[in-house]
């Protein structure tokens, strides 16, 4: 795939030097190929800058050579780069093509490596997970990789790879992966998010309806039958599909008499043993469980499987009991969306930690689901919106500092009370991403 890049005098841009982009390069020098790239920040991993430059990567740091970029054979960018970058106007302008680092990695994968690809505004690194390790217990080897956090192109660095790569996609990875063909495709749900990146709804969601733009006969895809506009984008796409839910009898559904999850008429386990809060984590085991019986895994041993997965970190991740009172890490909860899944599936009273950087949706659709809430503690920019949005349906507290956001919550929290950190938020105007965010809530809470 990179001989057209080899030719002399033509080099490859990419934009964005963290995991992925120091990992295209690699991939790229092993291939043959001359690569600039350029990162407007200057990244941390210092190591890992002077080994591309070993590799004979030509390394700019904190601006673009847009010349340059509008000049390569091709641009290759990584996800947390928005379409808008000067870097990527430059090459567009000139016609020069834009692949995400997914789409190039997917092209240098081993034949016999195969991809379930896992994409959904909520949910996806939790059911990429919970895929891979269904696969594994049920003895099928694979790897989590993409938006999960390993790098798409060290799999396919990797000679030893593994049959099957599951691949959580999200909506600027697909953007620009025009070659991506996965096997078995997952579409979870369909919310409003990143309206502060997107120009529209729509344009987001039609980026995750690029799952579905290189559709075959031969395709699997795995729908939820609960989520009208997951439906609408699935709808007539070459394939088989699969859909879960958790209202009506599909392929995969849940029985809430008897609290069981069901393929057909075969039960694959109980909810009681699944470790996982929330109904939408039953939809994510259903999704989870179609996929890998789609591609010949037994029904039969599942329920072990589901039974032996734990939360992720940052995913409603219970850190500490306190006195009596559960603190729970759910910083993953990067939208309005993901926040009301999360008190949803709270039952105990609990207080709310909210805020960040706001990203456009309103938080009054909080309201339904605040019940049991006992507070709400609102920090960082969007404080002032959160407390305009809340304030008469819970009291809202206002704290500056995240140190004083949890001495509030432990004040306010009573012995059977959770207190639950889901954002509803970015975290970049006081932390560098939300595992940053959730790692600091960890480490107070087990100073309390």
């Amino acid at each position: 795939m990179f001989a057209e890049w080899r030719k002399p005098g033509r080099e490859v841009a990419v934009i964005g030097l963290g995991r992925s982009g120091v990992a295209v390069s690699r991939l790229l020098r092993r291939g043959g190929v001359a690569v600039y790239a350029s990162d407007k920040a200057s990244p941390s991993d210092a190591s890992a800058m002077k080994e591309l430059e070993a590799l004979g990567v030509v390394v700019e740091l904190g601006s673009h050579d847009l010349i340059r970029i509008a000049a390569a054979a091709a641009v290759v960018v990584s996800p947390g780069v928005p379409p808008t970058a000067a870097a990527i106007l430059a090459a567009k302008k000139v016609g020069t093509p834009v692949f995400a680092e997914v789409d190039v990695a997917a092209r240098a994968l081993a034949d016999g490596t195969r991809m379930l690809g896992v994409t959904g505004t909520n949910g996806k690194t939790t059911t990429t997970a919970l895929v891979a390790h269904l696969l594994a217990t049920a003895g099928r080897p694979s790897v989590a990789a993409g938006n999960i956090g390993l790098a798409l192109s060290e799999v396919a660095m990797d000679d030893a790879a593994p049959p099957w790569v599951v691949v959580e996609l999200s909506s600027f990875q697909l953007h620009d992966a025009p070659h991506v063909v996965p096997d078995v495709g997952v579409l979870l749900n369909l919310t409003p998010d990143h309206l502060d990146r997107y120009g529209s709804l729509e344009a987001y969601y039609g980026d995750k309806a690029n799952l579905f733009r290189n559709a075959t006969p031969d395709s699997i895809w795995v729908t939820n039958a609960d989520d009208r506009e997951v439906q609408r984008i699935a709808a007539g796409v070459p394939g088989a599909h699969l859909r879960f839910s958790l209202t009506e009898r599909v392929d995969g559904w849940y029985d809430a008499a008897t609290r069981q999850l069901m393929v057909g008429d075969t039960v694959v386990a109980s909810r009681d043993d699944i470790h996982l809060l929330g109904s939408h984590n039953v939809a994510n085991a259903l999704a989870s469980v179609l996929a890998v019986h789609a591609v010949g895994v037994s029904l039969e041993g599942l329920d072990r499987g589901l039974a032996s997965f734990r939360p992720l970190p940052h995913r409603l991740e219970p850190v500490a009991t306190v006195d009596g009172v559960v603190w729970i890490n759910d910083s993953k909860a990067t939208n309005v969306v993901s926040t009301s899944m999360a008190t949803a599936a709270l039952d105990a009273p609990f207080v709310l930690l909210l805020g960040g950087r706001h990203k456009g949706a309103p938080y009054t659709s909080l309201a339904p689901t605040l019940r049991h809430c006992r507070a709400v503690i609102a920090y960082g920019e969007a404080a002032p919106i959160i407390v305009r949005d809340l304030t008469g349906t819970v009291p809202v507290y206002q704290e500056s500092r995240f140190e004083d956001v949890l001495t509030r919550a432990r004040h306010l929290a009573r012995e059977g009370d959770a207190v639950l950190l889901s954002p509803a938020c970015s975290s970049f105007d006081m932390f560098t991403n939300y595992e940053e965010r959730g790692t600091t809530f960890r480490e107070a809470v087990g100073r309390l």
